[in-house]
């Protein structure tokens, strides 16, 4: 008999199902990473993967409700549509007597889809001075490319996801003669127009939101893995693709396109909640100090000498933190604003709240061992969606005494002792996470979720499967700059097509104010 085998014997009953509840659990857990590695086994030799699980329909079911009342017959939503050519249609062999009652319409939609090759002669002169002189192009004409053709492969490649070997097919069937190369040119050359607006709108939107919802997901580029990290809520959308996911990337991100840091009250306040020690705070002094690089703050701390510290929490890392926080603070950006997240790390900074469907999809996902497991995770499952369609319902009309309630009711639910040992550990980290999750009986206004967040980034994630990645930074910035003014567009009720013509200075299309604009005005009605 072995030396463990001694000590198990020894065990009462209750010891011994605590062991076996702990061996199911640590079963349960080696079960998922093998299936994840296989996951990944199966990817990189091209095979299907595992079927993915079906969602928890929390949020479906909370809405079930409210949308009873809502059935009817659903139609085609007509709209006026502009009327480009009439032709009338006159009867042939009408009977002696017939009388004429007017027209009855009938409306066909068409596209006139065709290459349209312009020759520009232009006008030499040679001066009496030997020096020759030819006419201008027209300001629109800016390459041997067109504007409309400029539009049609943008919006083709970012909203109609359409790949550049299929878009190079496809025009050339049409008869437009170009190359590969040259779509990608047109696709990622002189798009700073873009980038800039792209900047703007996020600067407008971090300025003007009362929350934001945040979510990240893998991206590939130059052979790499890095992760596109999207920021927006229901009047703006924001995209970009870094090596790291890590808070210190994050908040370069909220900086919108700044690249200072800048000790101020806030960093001040950033070092203080992450528990820096006081006598290393205090070597900042009481100035706001501002840096125009990263290397010029590090060349501070290091007269300061922080990075001769081997502490914990590390100084040099919280304090460019906090440094880029006061950053954040100091344009303005997120005052005030609640950032609703999955609960990852990197997001968890101001006031923050998390995603209840998240947070459910923890209990959803929970691997049972007996009949008793699953009745318990039912349970609970029930009572967390009953709470959830509550704090929805008081989103509508919120009210102080039910507040109360509603933090007595998650009390009972998340400290529930239900006898599944590994549910009961669940619940209570939950609830360790109270405050985070019921920010919406302090915030009425932000959302429950982040689904606004994962419908966005669902086009990153779709583009990832189609073309794998990007190979260049210029491919990378636009991809990111044109998801981000397209969801913008979409949220702003503009069509993205008209977007890009009023931008690329199509002729006789209809003029579109500048995105940022838009953003902020909605912020204000």
């Amino acid at each position: 008999m072995t030396e463990s085998t001694r000590e198990i014997s020894g065990l009462g009953l209750e010891e011994l199902k605590a062991l076996l509840a702990q061996a199911l659990e640590e079963g349960a857990r080696l079960k998922a990473e093998n299936a994840k590695l296989r996951e990944e086994i199966a990817r990189l030799k091209g095979l299907k993967g595992r079927p993915k699980l079906k969602p928890s329909g929390m949020e479906k079911a909370a809405d079930a409700a409210g949308s009873a009342g809502r059935k009817g017959r659903r139609g085609a939503k007509r709209t006026a549509l502009a009327i480009d050519e009439t032709r009338i249609l006159k009867s042939d062999s009408l009977p002696e007597g017939a009388r004429f009652k007017g027209y009855e319409d009938f409306i066909v939609q068409d596209m006139i889809i065709k290459p349209w090759t312009v020759r520009y002669r232009r006008e030499r002169w040679l001066l009496p001075s030997g020096r020759t002189v030819v006419t201008a192009l027209p300001k629109e004409v800016g390459s041997h490319f067109g504007p409309n053709l400029k539009r049609f492969i943008l919006s083709q490649y970012h909203q109609g996801q359409v790949t550049i070997p299929r878009l190079a097919v496809q025009l050339t069937g049409l008869g437009i003669e170009i190359s590969k190369r040259q779509i990608v040119r047109l696709l990622n050359s002189k798009q700073d127009g873009f980038l800039k607006e792209n900047i703007e709108v996020l600067r407008a939107g971090l300025a003007s939101a009362s929350w934001v919802t945040v979510d990240d997901t893998g991206a590939r580029h130059k052979a790499q893995n890095g992760f596109c990290t999207h920021i927006g809520n229901d009047r703006f959308a924001f995209f970009a693709t870094t090596a790291s996911k890590s808070r210190l990337n994050f908040l370069e991100l909220l900086r919108a396109g700044r690249d200072d840091y800048v000790i101020n009250e806030a960093a001040l306040a950033y070092m203080r909640e992450h528990r820096l020690p006081q006598a290393t705070i205090a070597r900042f002094g009481d100035a706001e100090l501002r840096f125009a690089s990263r290397d010029a703050f590090m060349a501070h701390l290091q007269e300061l000498g922080l990075t001769r510290l081997k502490v914990r929490p590390d100084p040099v890392q919280i304090a460019t933190e906090a440094a880029l926080w006061g950053s954040v603070a100091g344009q303005g950006l997120l005052d005030g604003a609640v950032i609703v997240s999955d609960g990852a790390g990197q997001f968890r900074i101001a006031e923050h709240a998390l995603c209840w469907v998240h947070a459910e999809r923890l209990i959803h996902k929970l691997d049972t061992f007996c009949e008793a497991h699953v009745r318990a995770k039912e349970r609970i499952r029930t009572r967390i969606w009953r709470l959830y369609r509550a704090l929805k319902d008081y989103r509508q009309a919120p009210v102080s005494r039910r507040a109360s309630e509603l933090k007595r009711r998650f009390d009972a639910i998340f400290s529930a002792e239900t006898g599944f040992v590994t549910l009961d550990r669940l619940l209570a980290r939950l609830r360790a996470q109270k405050d985070e999750l019921l920010m919406v009986l302090k915030r009425p206004d932000i959302p429950l979720n982040t689904n606004g967040s994962e419908n966005d980034i669902r086009c990153q994630v779709t583009r990832r499967k189609i073309s794998a990645g990007t190979r260049s930074d210029k491919g990378r910035d636009s991809r990111d700059a044109f998801l981000g003014l397209m969801k913008t567009c979409a949220k702003q009720a503009i069509s993205f097509w008209d977007y890009l013509g009023d931008r690329l200075g199509v002729l006789q299309g209809p003029a579109v104010p500048r995105l940022a604009a838009l953003v902020r005005k909605l912020a204000t009605a």
